[in-house]
C-alpha cells in the first residue's frame, strides 16, 4: 500500500497545488496533505483556515486526508505511517532545494522515498506568494485559485494589503 504525504504551507492553496494533489491521489492508495504550521512565519491564513479550505476544495477525492503538522516532515511521515513524500516542482531552482531536502530526509528516515512531480505547464509560474501579491494590488486571482479561496481572501483584505 502506498501512503503518501504532500506537505506544504498552502497559504493559500493554488491551482498548482491542486494539480499535484489530483495527480498524487491517482498514484497513492492514500494521500495525506500535510498543512505545515511554521511558527517562524506569519501566514495569511491560520492552520485551521488552511485545513478547512483544503477540505473544501479536495472533496472530490476519496483517498485524501488533510492533516496539520509542525516539526520535521519525516517525523510527521513516520507518525502517519507514510512511505512516500510527494514534492511539486515548478522550475530548476525548486529542484535544487527539494533535492537537498529529500537527501536530508533520506538520511533521517531511509524507509521514506521522495518523488517529484512537475507542476502542469499552465501552473509552472504560480506560487502562493504571487497570488497574495496580485490580490494585494486588487488584481484578478480567479485564474490562480478556486472561488472559495477568493472569498476567504476577500475576508482578509486588510491583512493582504499589509503585505506590501
Amino acid at each position: 500500500m502506498i501512503k503518501a504525504i504532500y506537505p506544504g504551507s498552502f497559504d493559500p492553496v493554488t491551482y498548482g497545488h491542486l494539480d499535484i494533489i489530483k495527480r498524487s491521489c491517482a498514484l497513492a492508495d492514500e494521500l495525506i496533505v500535510g498543512v505545515l504550521n511554521n511558527p517562524a512565519k506569519s501566514p495569511l491564513f491560520s492552520v485551521k483556515e488552511r485545513v478547512n479550505i483544503l477540505e473544501n476544495v479536495t472533496g472530490q477525492w476519496s483517498n485524501i486526508r488533510i492533516v496539520p503538522f509542525e516539526g520535521l516532515l519525516v517525523d510527521f511521515a513516520n507518525k502517519m505511517g507514510a512511505n512516500v513524500i510527494v514534492r511539486g516542482l515548478r522550475a530548476i531552482t525548486d529542484f535544487e532545494y527539494e533535492l537537498t531536502m529529500s537527501q536530508t530526509n533520506h538520511i533521517l528516515s531511509p524507509d521514506i522515498e521522495t518523488i517529484f512531480l512537475t507542476t502542469g505547464l499552465e501552473y509552472s509560474y504560480l506560487s502562493s506568494s504571487t497570488v497574495k501579491e496580485v490580490a494585494a494590488f486588487g488584481g484578478d486571482i480567479s485564474h490562480f485559485v478556486p472561488e472559495v479561496v477568493i472569498k476567504e481572501m476577500d475576508k482578509k483584505r486588510g491583512s493582504i494589503d499589509s503585505i506590501n
